[in-house]
C-alpha cells in the first residue's frame, strides 16, 4: 500500500512540474512578445530562447525564436530553428521561404535552389525565380540561371542586377555581343555603378569593338573608377585598335611615367609610335627596352626598320642583320617582311 502511495506521489509532482514547466515557458513566451513590440528584440529573443528551452514541442516557441534570430542577424541560429520546423512540418510555408532565403544570404548555394524550388512547386509567394536564378549562376549553371532570371526580370522589372547577372554568365560562356546588350539594360536601370560600365567596356574590347570600348572606359572612369595602371593600360590599347593611335600613346605615356622600366609597355608605345610613321620617337623606345635588356634582338631589329622607314636604310640593314645574328628566327620575318610580335 505504501509503495502505490509513493508512485501516486510522483506521478503528481511529476505531473506539477510538467504543468509549472509549461507555465514557465507560456510566460517566457508572452515577455518575449511584450519586449518584441516594444521594438526590444534582443531582450525578446532571449525569452523566447527560455521558452523554447522549457518546452521545446511548441511550435510557437521555437518559430518566434527563429524569426527573432533573423531579425538579429543570427543567421545560422536562425537556420537551425527553421530546420528544425521544416523537419517537423514539410509544408511549414514560412519555413520553407526562410530556409530558401538564409541558405541564399549565407552563399549555401544547392540548399537555396532546393528550397527555392520548393516555393516554387508550392506556389509560395516570395523571390524564388530571382534566388533560383542567381543561386544557379553562382553555381556555374548557365542555362537554369538564364531561364529563372528571364522570369524574375518579369517579377522584379526594375531590378538592374538581373541583366546583369544574365551578362556576366555570357560573359563567362564567351559570347560576349550576348553580353552586352544585357550589360547595357542593367545600365539603363541602374547608371551608378561605375564597375558594371568598366565589364561593359572590356566586354565590347573583347566583342571586339574598340570604339565602343572607349565609350564606357571613359564613362567608368567619369563615375569614379579608380584609373589603375590596368585600367589605364586597357583603355590606351582600346584607342589604338580603335584608330586613336595619338590618344593611346598619350595614355601609355601617363603609365611610363608609373613604370618607367616596363618593357611591355615600352615595346607598346614604340610601336604604336611606329604605326603611325613617327620612327624617331619609335626608335627612343626601342632603344630604352635595350637598356634594360641588351640581348633583346626584337627590340634591335625595330630600330633597324626604323631607320630604314625613315630613309637610313644602310644603317637600318645593319642593325637588323645584327639582331637576326643574335636571333636567326627573326630572318624569316625579314623575308616576310613581318614584324616581331611584341616581346
Amino acid at each position: 500500500m505504501k509503495i502505490v502511495v509513493l508512485i501516486l506521489s510522483v506521478l503528481v509532482v511529476s505531473t506539477n512540474l510538467a504543468f509549472a514547466q509549461s507555465d514557465s515557458a507560456s510566460y517566457y513566451y508572452t515577455q518575449g512578445q511584450q519586449a518584441k513590440t516594444a521594438g526590444r528584440t534582443l531582450q525578446a529573443f532571449h525569452y523566447f530562447q527560455k521558452a523554447m528551452q522549457l518546452n521545446a514541442n511548441e511550435r510557437n516557441y521555437v518559430r518566434a525564436a527563429a524569426i527573432t534570430a533573423v531579425d538579429l542577424r543570427k543567421y545560422e541560429f536562425g537556420k537551425q530553428l527553421f530546420q528544425q520546423l521544416y523537419e517537423s512540418d514539410k509544408n511549414d510555408t514560412l519555413a520553407i521561404s526562410q530556409l530558401a532565403q538564409l541558405n541564399f544570404s549565407l552563399r549555401k548555394w544547392k540548399e537555396a535552389i532546393a528550397f527555392a524550388e520548393i516555393m516554387r512547386l508550392k506556389n509560395i509567394r516570395g523571390r524564388y525565380n530571382y534566388i533560383l536564378g542567381k543561386s544557379n549562376y553562382e553555381d556555374e549553371n548557365y542555362a537554369d540561371s538564364y531561364k529563372y532570371l528571364q522570369a524574375a526580370s518579369k517579377d522584379e522589372p526594375n531590378n538592374a542586377e538581373i541583366p546583369y547577372l544574365i551578362a556576366r554568365s555570357f560573359v563567362d560562356m564567351n559570347n560576349y555581343k550576348m553580353a552586352v546588350q544585357f550589360f547595357e539594360q542593367a545600365l539603363a536601370k541602374d547608371s551608378t555603378k561605375a564597375n558594371w560600365y568598366y565589364e561593359t567596356a572590356l566586354t565590347y574590347f573583347a566583342v571586339p569593338d574598340a570604339k565602343k570600348a572607349i565609350v564606357y572606359f571613359e564613362k567608368a572612369i567619369n563615375k569614379g573608377y579608380k584609373t589603375s595602371s590596368d585600367v589605364l593600360e586597357n583603355l590606351s590599347n582600346a584607342y589604338v585598335e580603335a584608330g586613336q593611335p595619338e590618344k593611346g600613346i598619350e595614355v601609355m605615356k601617363q603609365l611610363l611615367a608609373k613604370k618607367p622600366a616596363d618593357v611591355e609597355l615600352l615595346w607598346n608605345v614604340a610601336e604604336a609610335h611606329f604605326k603611325i610613321g613617327k620612327y624617331n620617337e619609335a626608335i627612343e623606345y626601342w632603344d630604352r627596352i635595350l637598356y634594360y635588356d641588351k640581348a633583346n634582338a626584337s627590340a634591335l631589329y625595330m630600330i633597324g626598320l626604323s631607320y630604314q622607314k625613315k630613309g637610313e636604310k644602310a644603317k637600318g640593314e645593319q642593325l637588323c642583320d645584327k639582331a637576326i645574328t643574335m636571333d636567326p628566327s627573326l630572318k624569316s620575318l625579314k623575308q616576310k617582311k613581318q614584324l616581331p610580335i611584341g616581346l
